[in-house]
């Protein structure tokens, strides 16, 4: 059995007449770069997700940069940034001319660890104006807590929720979607993320009318009407034609993101006598799946045997941000974030998404189940 790690023609085979008119659409119409469909997607999203406003950017690292950018985050700044997370993270921190101030993740959810922010926090040699929670695999950071510190502290909080389109998080007994509590919410909608377009493309949400407004300019060339160029600005536009498919993707992300979570059930329960440490869905959490990660020992071996066996997986991610070599300049060393460290070796992705089937499921467990009692025959 062939197994794709994400198989996007399941979400897509139903869509093909809905889409092929919106593409037909867009080229009749001819506005291809901030067309009046960017702006009706816009809203359908803000809503969506609970936010006063949401502003269509060019992807999802441009989406963090440009909101560090409206929150006033500048050169030399520090910005609280989870060690374990996707480098563009940290990279939209680095084109801002600010400083990346590492914290470690937490052992089950492998989100960022809120109780090892403020002695980071006081041992920053860049004083520290931001935290970025990430909202990771598609589970969010908790909250709460992280809310009542930056207040303490005046902190900005910009939302990386790219793996979590849907997801809701429980603060003071009520559930709000990531993305909409933080100064800024910011999502990626690179085709493989729970809503993905066909290509990349990216968004940020606010509840902050000034916000909003400074990043439509920002990201449209620093202008704010043609050629009355205010700022320094970005080329970062949502294209037209992103926005239609969009639009019509996000009718379903719900039921798509319910599938997830069927699979995510299946999953647990296949892999029940499995030797490996299953993920969790904390209770700050509604978890959208956008990645199923394990953790087991011989990740390469079990690694090479399932793709032997046409099992597609992946590693999210191999390294803690302070060892890559693009990010050793910041002075960390190995041992400084003993979670991350310890975990990251272990970590494994298996195949995740919407409409997968038992069967395949129950194949991917059997083939992990193969491998551990050849490993343990040896």
């Amino acid at each position: 059995m062939n197994i794709a790690f994400v198989d996007l023609k399941r979400m897509h085979q139903p869509l093909y007449e809905e889409l092929e008119a919106a593409f037909r659409s867009v080229m009749e119409k001819g506005d291809f770069v901030l067309g009046k469909g960017v702006g009706e997607f816009e809203a359908a999203f803000a809503a969506y997700c609970g936010s006063a406003a949401a502003c269509g950017v060019a992807s999802g690292i441009d989406a963090i940069e440009l909101a560090l950018n409206a929150a006033g985050v500048g050169k030399g700044d520090g910005v609280i940034v989870p060690v374990n997370t996707f480098i563009s993270t940290a990279l939209a921190v680095v084109y801002r001319g600010a400083v990346p101030v590492f914290v470690d993740c937490e052992e089950r959810s492998y989100t960022l660890d809120v109780s090892k922010i403020e002695a980071a926090i006081k041992n920053s040699k860049a004083p520290v104006k931001a935290v970025i929670p990430v909202h990771l695999y598609g589970q969010p950071c908790d909250m709460k807590p992280l809310m009542a510190l930056c207040k303490t502290y005046n902190l900005k909080i910009i939302e990386d929720a790219c793996q979590s389109h849907g997801a809701t998080v429980l603060v003071d007994g009520k559930w709000a979607k990531a993305g909409s509590l933080g100064d800024a919410g910011c999502f990626s909608f690179y085709p493989g993320k729970n809503l993905g377009g066909f290509g990349d493309g990216g968004m940020i949400t606010t509840n902050s009318a000034k916000m909003d407004a400074d990043i439509r300019v920002l990201r449209d060339l620093g202008q704010n009407g043609k050629y009355n160029h205010e700022v320094i600005g970005y080329n970062s536009r949502l294209d037209t034609v992103q926005a239609a498919v969009l639009a019509i993707k996000l009718k379903h992300l719900d039921e798509w993101n319910a599938s997830r979570r069927e699979a995510a059930t299946m999953y647990a329960e296949e892999l029940k006598s499995v030797d490996c440490v299953l993920p969790t869905e904390e209770s700050h959490a509604h978890h959208v799946w956008h990645l199923y990660v394990i953790r087991v020992k011989n990740r390469e071996e079990l690694k090479k045997f399932l793709t032997e066996k046409g099992v597609g997986v992946g590693i999210h991610y191999p390294f803690p941000l302070h060892i890559t070599p693009a990010m050793k300049y910041l002075g960390y060393k190995a041992g400084d974030f003993p979670v991350a460290e310890k975990t990251a070796p272990e970590i494994l992705s298996l195949p995740m998404f919407p409409y997968m089937k038992r069967e395949e499921i129950k194949y991917v467990a059997d083939c992990i189940r193969e491998f551990q009692k050849t490993c343990q025959s040896r």
